[in-house]
């Protein structure tokens, strides 16, 4: 009888656990003296979160563009490949962290006259605010960031301007920026480049064009973030990261990059966010 009543008590205690659900809150407000605002997050977190006191890997994970905060939530259906990639064991338990960059501006970058700079709220304040507010393990080991499109350009942009705080880094359906100044004033991302110097026009040209960030990497941070770049063989983006692609062969950056059958879709970046999250989860882990 008690051979029988503790088997029982650990088959529902294992029922319970494999059980659980992730958690997702997609109405949040962080304060921003640098925008000037409120500005709304969502975040998942995982199955294990009300009842563990460790610290967890973080994935901060961006919307495209026409999207906000909700947009993982809503149509990525986060909470339900989240929590199936834990259960199953391809992904460890990590908070995922989805701002919103559709509030006043489009973007994630800062526009040319320094008057929208959203690139530095989200160094600044927003993941400050982030890894303080939850239970983050505060490495640049376990962070690691991912988004589509808009945000697949943004994902480009963070963790080639800050290889040091990011572990992974997977661009999906990836907008790349213009390919030369000629494209510039044509490309919709970039609010505001009406007006200005050529100087001024070359500069932040160079500092947010994807290609030339790659063309000009340093040697010694060809290593520092790992890749994984996914776009689909309708997408009107793949062109462009396939340029990336090539450029990344040309420098000898290390990259995993998959061109897989499909369009520029919720369909395709559903597909898309399990092997986003083992793929981040190989570098959490302890080899």
């Amino acid at each position: 009888m008690k051979k029988f009543l503790s088997t029982f008590l650990l088959s529902a205690f294992a029922y319970c656990l494999y059980g659980q659900s992730g958690k997702v809150m997609d109405d949040l407000t962080v304060p921003s003296k640098i925008l000037k605002m409120d500005r709304k997050y969502a975040v998942y977190l995982p199955p294990d979160w009300e009842t563990s006191q460790r610290s967890y890997p973080v994935l901060y994970l961006l919307h495209g563009a026409g999207d906000d905060q909700t947009g993982w939530v809503q149509f990525g259906e986060v909470l339900t490949i989240a929590d199936e990639a834990i259960k199953s064991g391809t992904a460890t338990p990590m908070i995922i962290v989805m701002p919103d960059a559709n509030t006043g501006k489009r973007g994630y970058v800062n526009d040319v006259k320094g008057e929208w700079r959203y690139e530095d709220f989200f160094f600044q304040e927003f993941m400050p605010f982030i890894e303080n507010k939850y239970h983050i393990k505060a490495e640049k080991r376990y962070r690691a960031i991912a988004g589509l499109s808009m945000g697949g350009e943004g994902t480009f942009i963070y963790a080639l301007h800050h290889p040091e705080l990011f572990s992974a880094a997977c661009p999906l359906s990836a907008a790349t920026g213009p390919r030369n100044l000629d494209e510039l004033k044509d490309y919709r991302l970039w609010q505001g480049v009406e007006g200005i110097t050529d100087a001024e026009k070359e500069a932040y040209f160079k500092r947010y064009s994807v290609l030339n960030l790659i063309q000009n990497m340093p040697d010694d941070q060809k290593k520092a973030v790992r890749w994984y770049i996914d776009c689909g063989d309708d997408d009107f983006l793949y062109e462009g990261n396939c340029l990336v692609h090539i450029a990344m062969r040309q420098k000898e950056i290390p990259h995993e990059f998959r061109i897989r059958d499909g369009a520029h879709n919720w369909t395709y970046w559903r597909e898309s966010l399990p092997k986003v999250l083992e793929f981040v989860s190989m570098g959490f882990h302890q080899f």
